[in-house]
């Protein structure tokens, strides 16, 4: 019911910058949070970032680096990810959830982005 599409990645040297957008289209009522979450291979999928209503929350070892934010009116979330580094590399994923509107039945939803490669060079 609610479909999240996330773009921006791609490869840069260490030091560099990329922002990554999910963009959330469907039957939403509403959404209570926002999140990204890095996998690369062999190692289970980690939170990097996340915002809600509650604040956000930013992985210590991307802090001071990373920031997340998020239009609410485009229902679209943002991380900029600065001064990259080798071990940011991975396959990050866009995760929303919240309540959909579908015919007047509202339920729960959790949604996934396909996933998008970011690649940091030394």
């Amino acid at each position: 019911q609610v479909q999240l599409v996330e773009s921006g990645g791609g490869s840069v040297q260490a030091g560099g910058s990329l922002r990554l957008s999910c963009s959330a289209s469907g039957s939403i009522f509403s959404i209570s949070a926002m999140g990204w979450y890095r996998q690369v291979p062999g190692k289970q999928r980690e939170l990097v970032s996340l915002i809600s209503g509650g604040g956000t929350y930013i992985a210590e070892s991307v802090e001071g680096r990373f920031t997340i934010s998020r239009d609410n009116a485009k229902n679209t979330m943002y991380q900029e990810m600065n001064s990259l580094k080798p071990k940011d590399t991975g396959v990050y994923y866009c995760s929303a959830r919240g309540l959909y509107d579908r015919r007047g039945r509202v339920g729960d939803f959790e949604s996934w982005g396909q996933g998008i490669q970011v690649t940091v060079s030394s």
